[in-house]
């Protein structure tokens, strides 16, 4: 308890210094940390979000793969019109089955046909390969902007700080005098840039790589289950030629 006055003073004073440097940037250097914080809100939207909807994919990727394995024939779930929203395995296999199902319905709408041939095969192969690449996309997507934001906030950083030091150094001339008391206050509101910019990369830097991680281990997934579908619907169906 006794420290806790003294810790309750530094944060005080630590908040002060950083109100005192924000007062002494220039406007640029302003608006440059505004463009920063706009960026910092958009890449923990975006991560937070892609948590969110990669750990609910994930989950019901769980369950359907459970389902889909106890189940006797391709179709059975098909039938039984399974729905599962926000499954990106229940829409490969969904596109599979529908496509499976028009090329063994006759002409009356009824399901009379028991096989398929090698060329309705193909365009059925293509057609789940389709469906894969639209639901990496759909993972994919929000990435760019943690993208831009690693690259990008760095950058936008160090031009406020450079922005920053020249104006000083530019006043410092004007004076005509160049003692520490007049360059420290300009130069550290100069650097308050680049500390923006690092806490806005430095975050988006670990969301993205973990992201990216959790994407590629999804779109093998996404393809193993593809391949095996396919496998089902060629050992069931498929017609010897």
């Amino acid at each position: 308890m006794s420290g806790l006055p003294f810790t309750l003073i530094g944060a005080a004073a630590n908040q002060s210094e950083l109100l005192d440097i924000w007062d002494r940037a220039t406007v640029e250097a302003k608006a440059i940390i505004a463009v920063l914080f706009i960026f910092s809100i958009a890449a923990w939207f975006v991560m937070m979000s892609k948590v969110v909807q990669m750990r609910k994919a994930r989950k019901l990727n769980h369950f359907f793969g459970e389902e889909f394995t106890a189940q006797k024939s391709v179709l059975e779930m098909f039938d039984r019109k399974l729905h599962v929203e926000g499954c990106p395995l229940y829409a490969v296999y969904q596109m599979g089955c529908t496509q499976l199902d028009a090329r063994l319905r006759g002409p009356s709408g009824e399901r009379a046909k028991q096989e398929i041939s090698l060329k309705n095969m193909e365009h059925i192969k293509r057609a789940i390969e389709n469906v894969v690449a639209k639901e990496s996309l759909k993972l994919e997507s929000g990435l760019i902007i943690l993208a831009i934001a690693v690259s990008g906030a760095p950058f936008l950083g160090l031009l406020g700080t450079v922005w920053g030091v020249m104006s000083t150094f530019a006043g410092i001339a004007k004076a005509g005098t160049a003692t520490m008391a007049v360059m420290a206050p300009g130069v550290s509101a100069a650097l308050l840039t680049t500390v923006a910019g690092l806490l806005v990369a430095i975050p988006s830097m670990f969301g993205y790589n973990w992201l990216v991680h959790n994407l590629r281990a999804f779109t093998v997934e996404l393809d193993n289950y593809a391949q095996e579908l396919v496998s089902k619907m060629e050992t069931e169906f498929l017609k010897d030629e």
